[in-house]
């Protein structure tokens, strides 16, 4: 990104306990002679057919699979490339459903491309779009082909947005003014009104429910964080309003039907020679700010210099809960879940009935998290779970080398959480949720991303997308690699409920402790040691690399989208799919490969199983690229028109079941 090392692999934890690679290690070790889940991977191909749009990917054929009895995956997976456009397997269809720059809210402008506006963009759908979800029209369908479609709008390329500002590290220096507030109004969320018609997905003109977010947004602060005085400002005197929300990444959803948007890499935004001095200048650094901010939007808007608000950035890296079928709602900070740079927040119903949130801290080195509200949801009045997300407990996740997870709570006065490190109130505990968990003893993971809720098993997956940093003193034969470049994923299961709730085979996910097995372990078999499948998989196709997020179908098949696939092996970031249980556990398929530059995110397995809807972010992100000179003109191919980040709906050309 931004032509630089990633700022999400710098890392800010000053002195990690071992990390999570050492423990797979000996995991791995104790385990390996007891199960052949993960045994050595075939050297044949997958067989793969495509379907190509224009400027596709040019990739041969893979041969015939070896493996199709063992998986329940209908499709043949795509062989590996890359290429200015897409490709999907054969037999499905890819629908563009709504672009960056589209009529969003009545007045909206068409798109221009050589005139991007704040006024305009504010009426139209975002930039560089990430989390997905799907709210059934009417309010409480069971399934449906007409619903709001709800997606994040993460950070901004202005290289690839406006003309004349060159590559990356050239735009953001030179951006204006003007600019700066286009970008402001392109952050945030989009609610847009779609319905399947004739086989095909696309937007309801006008929708009255559509709504745009930006990061000007009037919102309410709740929870413990609510009127701290690290949250006050000149503009909020309370510490109980904010405006807007920044680099919204993946998300999640309530069972009473709001939806959940998380502030990311919020830091990127916050600098000046303020971040290094005062009295929260350590917590400014475990934090990742620094002085040159990566969107330097402090030149141009004051609340954004810390020296002239040195509280706007603790007003941000939350989770914020807002109600999709309201487009007169206000947005909720919900402090209680714990301030730090949030990959989505999903959730999982337990068998007393709380509602327990799992979210991941996207940095090197940083943590597992989970929130267990105090009381159980109320199916029958939605309206009293309205702030069910403001009492409960935060906790933070210790993993085992014997297989076991801990649990930990993040509560003011207990352990180290006292006013002699700090910590005078549950306010400044969640203010400085990383600083508390690293007092606890968390396990620090390789940049935890989407943590996941399968729901037909229970079990709980967590992407962890890579770690770069990791030196050889950390390694050991179950897990060689010194520079873990391609991530893996970790299964949790939680146990089975106790008691009053033991005959009903409930998952008790408020549990304290819980079990963890390695999923699999990414990268290319035979080139990049120490990846681990299913012995199938093999080197030349079908593996992955650099696990981003992930979704579950209704059969508990999981479908893993990427993001940093290596460029120099040719390949492209995609969506793989396998089985979690089974003779085809692990064995991944790669169903979808993006144009060039480009991240995949979303997942979002749509009604009935029948379309994969898929958020493109950020496409001609590469080395040089620029508007006037992008790698990919995806997906419009035209002339003079940059990639503009979209929203996809995948679908079987039969209307089948995704992946039957």
């Amino acid at each position: 990104m931004f032509g630089q090392p990633d700022p999400e692999d710098i890392g800010s934890n000053p002195a990690p306990h071992e990390p999570i690679g050492a423990i797979i290690g000996r995991r791995m070790a104790r385990r390996a002679a007891l199960r052949g889940l993960f045994g050595a991977a075939a050297g044949t191909a997958l067989a793969a057919g495509m379907v190509r749009r224009a400027g596709a990917q040019s990739v041969a054929p893979a041969a015939a699979s070896p493996d199709g009895a063992e998986s329940s995956l209908g499709f043949r997976g795509l062989p590996h490339g890359a290429g200015p456009g897409e490709a999907v397997a054969e037999g499905y269809e890819i629908q563009t459903v709504i672009r960056w720059g589209d009529p969003v809210l009545p007045g909206a402008p068409p798109f221009d491309p050589a005139n991007v506006t704040a006024e305009a963009q504010a009426l139209q759908f975002g930039y560089n779009n990430d989390y997905l979800d799907f709210f059934p029209l009417p309010k409480g369908a069971p399934a449906s082909e007409h619903g709001l479609l709800v997606v994040n709008h993460e950070y901004t390329n202005p290289e690839l947005m406006f003309p004349g500002l060159g590559d990356a590290r050239s735009a953001r220096l030179k951006t204006s003014a003007a600019q700066v507030r286009a970008q402001m109004m392109a952050h945030g969320a989009s609610v847009v009104e779609i319905r399947r018609q004739d086989g095909r997905w696309a937007p309801v003109p006008g929708g009255r429910l559509n709504r745009r977010i930006t990061a000007e947004t009037p919102m309410r602060i709740s929870g413990p964080a609510a009127g701290h005085d690290r949250m006050k400002t000149a503009e909020d005197s309370t510490g109980t309003r904010v405006l807007g929300t920044l680099n919204n990444c993946a998300g999640g959803d309530t069972p009473w039907g709001t939806v959940l948007i998380s502030e990311e890499n919020f830091n990127y935004y916050f600098g000046g020679p303020g971040v290094e001095t005062g009295e929260q200048a350590a917590s400014y650094k475990r934090y990742g700010l620094v002085r040159e901010a990566m969107f330097p939007w402090g030149r141009h808007v004051p609340r954004f210099d810390v020296a002239q608000e040195p509280n706007e950035p603790n007003r941000f890296g939350w989770v914020v809960e807002f109600d999709p079928y309201d487009p007169l709602s206000v947005p909720v900070k919900r402090t209680a879940l714990g301030r730090f740079k949030h990959e989505g927040c999903t959730h999982a119903i337990s068998a007393d009935g709380r509602v327990v949130i799992y979210m991941g801290d996207d940095e090197r080195f940083d943590y597992v998290y989970k929130f267990v509200t105090a009381r159980p949801w109320n199916s029958d009045e939605p309206g009293l779970n309205a702030d069910l997300l403001d009492e409960g407990t935060l906790y933070v996740a210790r993993f085992h080398d014997d297989g076991g997870v801990m649990w930990l709570p993040l509560v003011h006065g207990e352990g180290p959480l006292t006013p002699e490190n700090g910590f005078h109130s549950q306010g400044d505990v969640v203010i400085e949720a990383r600083r508390a968990a690293d007092l606890l003893g968390a396990t620090p993971m390789d940049r935890p991303e989407d943590v996941e809720t399968n729901r037909v098993t229970g079990r709980v997956y967590v992407m962890l997308t890579n770690n770069s940093s990791r030196q050889p003193g950390r390694v050991d034969a179950a897990n060689p690699r010194p520079n873990n470049a391609h991530g893996h994923v970790i299964e949790i299961i939680p146990p089975r409920a106790t008691g009053a709730n033991e005959g009903r085979g409930r998952i008790d996910h408020a549990a304290t402790t819980a079990r963890w097995e390695l999923f699999l372990m990414a990268g290319q078999p035979g080139t990049h040691p120490g990846a681990t499948y299913h012995r199938s998989v093999g080197a030349d196709q079908g593996w992955l690399s650099c696990p981003d997020n992930c979704a579950f179908d209704s059969k508990g098949r999981i479908w893993i989208a990427t993001d940093g696939a290596p460029e120099a092996a040719h390949v492209a970031d995609g969506l793989y799919a396998a089985d979690t249980e089974g003779e085809g556990r692990a064995l991944t398929r790669r169903f979808y490969a993006a144009p060039m530059g480009a991240e995949v995110c979303g997942p979002l397995i749509g009604p009935d199983d029948r379309t994969v809807f898929l958020a493109i972010q950020h496409p001609g992100e590469n080395r040089g690229s620029s508007f006037d000179n992008p790698s990919t003109r995806w997906p419009d191919f035209e002339d003079g028109v940059p990639p503009r980040p979209s929203v996809i709906a995948i679908v079987k050309k039969d209307g089948g079941v995704v992946g039957s």
